[in-house]
C-alpha cells in the first residue's frame, strides 16, 4: 500500500444465508389463523442465520432480510449486522379485494399476493360476488355466472380459484372467500329461480327482487349445496357469510313474507327474519366443520351467533365501544373502521391509518385478546386492474405495519423514511404504488 492512501478497511463479505426451521415445517399444509409467523435473524459475516419454528416464520424472516439489503452510493450491495427477534402482534393481517363491481383479472389478484407478501399481510378478503355481479364459476350450479357474470370471460373457474389460493399458500397467505347474502345478492337470481324475494307495490308484484327469500326450504336447500362445493374448493377454515345492509322494504312489501312474519311471531321487526336466516346459514356452515366471519349488522340483530362465530367492525361511527360490545360477548373480532381504502382524500391519509390503535376501547385483556387483527378493505365501485395496486399500495402499507409491529411504534417521522423508502422498493420489484409525497426514487 502506498503511503498517503490511508488505511482501506476491507469489509466482510456475507457469503450465506443459512434458514433452518426447528419443529414440523408445514411447507406442505395451508396457513390458518394461529400459524407461527414468528423468525429470529441474525446477521453476520461470513454466514447470516434465520431460524423459525415453521415455514411461516421462515417466509417473514427472508421478507426482512431483503429489506434489510441495501445499495451504497457505490453500487455496492451492503447489509449492516443485525440481531432481530421478531413476530407479529395481531394473527389476522388482511386486504379486502372486489371483483364483483369490477372483475379483476387472477394476475392482478396475483401481483396484489406478491404487494402483501413484501408488506407481511397474511389474509385475502375476496369479497367475490354481489350485486352487480357473481363471476365464480360453481359447477353445482353453473347458471349463477353463466347469468350472473358481466360476460362469460368475466369468471373465476376452479383451475383460476386452486391458481390464487395455491399462489397465496406459498406466500403463507389464507384466502377467505366472501359470499355476501341475503342481502347483496341481485346477480345471485339471474341464475337461480325463486331465491330471491319478489317485490310488490300494494297488491301488485313488480319485476324487481330483493334480499334472498328466507322462508323457503328451497332456498337452504341451495345453500347447503353451493356452500359444501365452497367448503372445498377454498381450503380455509373461514368462511366469510357477510350479512351486511340488507334492506328490509321488499320483505315488507310481500304478502307471504307479512304471512311468515306473523305465524313466527316476528311483529314488524325484521331484524328477527335476518336473523332467522343468518342463524341457519350459520348452522349449515358449522355441519361443514367450517367457521363462520361476518360482518357486524349480525351481531348487531341480536342472532342467536354459535361461540368463535367471528365479527368484522366496519362502521366508522363509535367503532371502538363497538369492539367492547363485540368481546364483552365473547366473540373475536376483527376491526376494518379506519381501513377502508376505497374513501380517498387529497394529502398522506397513510398517517391517520398508521396511528389507529386497534386495542385502544374500554375492556379486559381477556376481552382485548379477542381481536384478531384488521383488514384494510378496497371496494370496487371505482377500482378495477388500472388503478387497484396504485390506490391499495403504500396506503395499505402503513396498515400492515401497525398490525405487525410493537403498540409502541408510532413515530411518524421515522415512519415516513422507512414507508418511503419501501415505496421505492415495491417499485423495484414490479408494485406501480403510489408516491407519498414530493420527492423520487434512485
Amino acid at each position: 500500500m502506498h503511503q498517503g492512501f490511508g488505511k482501506f478497511q476491507a469489509k466482510q463479505e456475507l457469503q450465506q444465508l443459512f434458514v433452518t426451521i426447528t419443529l414440523e415445517s408445514e411447507c406442505d399444509s395451508f396457513p390458518r389463523v394461529s400459524s407461527d409467523e414468528s423468525y429470529t435473524l441474525t446477521v453476520q459475516a461470513p454466514v447470516a442465520s434465520l431460524r423459525a419454528k415453521r415455514v411461516w416464520g421462515a417466509l417473514r424472516g427472508l421478507e426482512t432480510f431483503s429489506q434489510l439489503v441495501y445499495q451504497d452510493s457505490y453500487g455496492t450491495f451492503t447489509i449492516n449486522e443485525a440481531n432481530i427477534i421478531d413476530s407479529p402482534r395481531f394473527l389476522h393481517r388482511g386486504i379486502l379485494i372486489d371483483t364483483a363491481r369490477h372483475y379483476l383479472p387472477v394476475k392482478t389478484i396475483l401481483k396484489t399476493l406478491d404487494a402483501m407478501a413484501f408488506n407481511k399481510f397474511n389474509v385475502l378478503h375476496w369479497h367475490i360476488v354481489d350485486d352487480q355481479s357473481f363471476p365464480y364459476q360453481s359447477i353445482t350450479f353453473p347458471q349463477l355466472s353463466n347469468k350472473g357474470s358481466y360476460t362469460l370471460s368475466h369468471v373465476y373457474t376452479p383451475h383460476d380459484v386452486r391458481k390464487v389460493t395455491e399462489y397465496a399458500r406459498l406466500r403463507g397467505i389464507r384466502v377467505i372467500p366472501e359470499f355476501d347474502t341475503p342481502g347483496h345478492t341481485l346477480s345471485w337470481g339471474k341464475g337461480q329461480k325463486d331465491l330471491l324475494t319478489q317485490c310488490y307495490s300494494g297488491k301488485i308484484p313488480t319485476d324487481s327482487d330483493g334480499p334472498i327469500n328466507p322462508m323457503l326450504n328451497t332456498t337452504y336447500m341451495f345453500l347447503t349445496m353451493l356452500f359444501q362445493e365452497i367448503s372445498k374448493v377454498f381450503p380455509d377454515q373461514f368462511i366469510h357469510l357477510g350479512g351486511d345492509e340488507v334492506e328490509f322494504n321488499c320483505w315488507a312489501s310481500n304478502p307471504d313474507i307479512q304471512n311468515f312474519m306473523k305465524q313466527k311471531g316476528f311483529g314488524q321487526d325484521f331484524t328477527k327474519l335476518e336473523s332467522f336466516y343468518m342463524q341457519k346459514l350459520l348452522d349449515i356452515i358449522a355441519s361443514m366443520k367450517k367457521r363462520s366471519i361476518v360482518w357486524q349488522e349480525v351481531f348487531d340483530d341480536k342472532s342467536e351467533l354459535l361461540p368463535g362465530t367471528v365479527i368484522q367492525v366496519w362502521k366508522i361511527r363509535d367503532y371502538a365501544s363497538k369492539l367492547s360490545q363485540v368481546t364483552a360477548s365473547g366473540f373475536p373480532a376483527i376491526l376494518s373502521a379506519p381501513w377502508y381504502l376505497d374513501w380517498i382524500s387529497y394529502g398522506q391519509d397513510w398517517r391517520k391509518y398508521y396511528l389507529v390503535e386497534p386495542l385502544d376501547f374500554q375492556g379486559s385483556d381477556k376481552q382485548k385478546k379477542l381481536v384478531l387483527g384488521g383488514e384494510a378493505c378496497l371496494w370496487g365501485e371505482y377500482v378495477d386492474a388500472t388503478n387497484l395496486t396504485p390506490r391499495l399500495w403504500p396506503r395499505a402499507s402503513a396498515v400492515g405495519e401497525r398490525l405487525w409491529s410493537d403498540k409502541n411504534v408510532t413515530d411518524l417521522s421515522d415512519a415516513y423514511d422507512r414507508l418511503a423508502k419501501h415505496r421505492c422498493r415495491m417499485l423495484r420489484r414490479g408494485i406501480s404504488a403510489q408516491p407519498l409525497f414530493v420527492g423520487f426514487c434512485n
